[in-house]
């Protein structure tokens, strides 16, 4: 299936934000280009070899100096793929989390469904996936539909196909993990349409699994995201 959509809809790059990701980013980059041939890693911030491994598995590279996050990772591999005229960017984790064989289940609803977003709802069923963590995505999937003011089974998933242009216009500036939420929000407000489409998933051992998520920061910055936005919604009330 080697480039199936490079050839139909919307010109598409895939984007994959990376950090210490050495070990995982070139399989990734390998298996996302049989379908997307175009892939742009951000290397954000890495102290390992990620940059070497996603070129020499064939992905265009940009690298930040230092860490800046997931959120601005996102924004700049957005805004660099529409100035070179790509108008659709399949984002994915650099970890293995989000096999590349299951982005052609995105591109095809993306490809039914012009100018939606496209969310990832992962198939979570007998994955290794620790009880206290998925009541924190309960609560945030939850919390993130009332304030969005619509279902969102998964919110916290980044296997996503946005519509570039219109994703930039929603001006998310979110610089870590909140970003996915911000965009989220700012679309239903936006009323842009998005689409689900249920994903396998897969999870490493606990023992080799890495997680860049900061339980503290980084839940109290999707909370103020969430906040901000049951704020503008009251000011903008009669």
């Amino acid at each position: 299936m080697t480039g199936t959509h490079a050839t139909r809809g919307p010109r598409t790059a895939a984007l994959i934000p990376a950090y210490n990701a050495a070990a995982t980013v070139g399989a990734v980059v390998a298996g996302t280009r049989r379908i997307v041939p175009d892939v742009l890693v951000v290397d954000d911030g890495s102290r390992d070899d990620t940059r070497a491994e996603a070129e020499r598995a064939g992905a265009e590279v940009l690298r930040h100096a230092s860490n800046l996050g997931k959120g601005a990772a996102m924004r700049i591999g957005l805004l660099h793929l529409a100035a070179r005229g790509f108008e659709r960017a399949v984002a994915l984790d650099a970890d293995g989390q989000h096999p590349p064989e299951e982005i052609p289940k995105l591109l095809a609803e993306s490809d039914a469904n012009p100018g939606a977003l496209v969310l990832s709802v992962r198939d979570k069923e007998g994955q290794p996936i620790a009880l206290r963590n998925r009541l924190a995505n309960w609560v945030a999937d939850w919390a993130t539909s009332l304030v969005a003011g619509r279902s969102l089974p998964d919110t916290q998933c980044g296997f996503r196909a946005y519509p570039i242009a219109a994703t930039l216009a929603l001006g998310a500036c979110g610089e870590r993990m909140e970003f996915d939420t911000e965009v989220l929000i700012s679309a239903c407000r936006a009323r842009i349409p998005m689409r689900e489409v249920v994903t396998k998933v897969y999870y490493p051992p606990a023992a080799v699994r890495q997680s860049h998520y900061r339980p503290v920061e980084d839940t109290l910055r999707i909370a103020w995201v969430m906040v901000k936005a049951v704020w503008r919604r009251c000011v903008s009330l009669p």
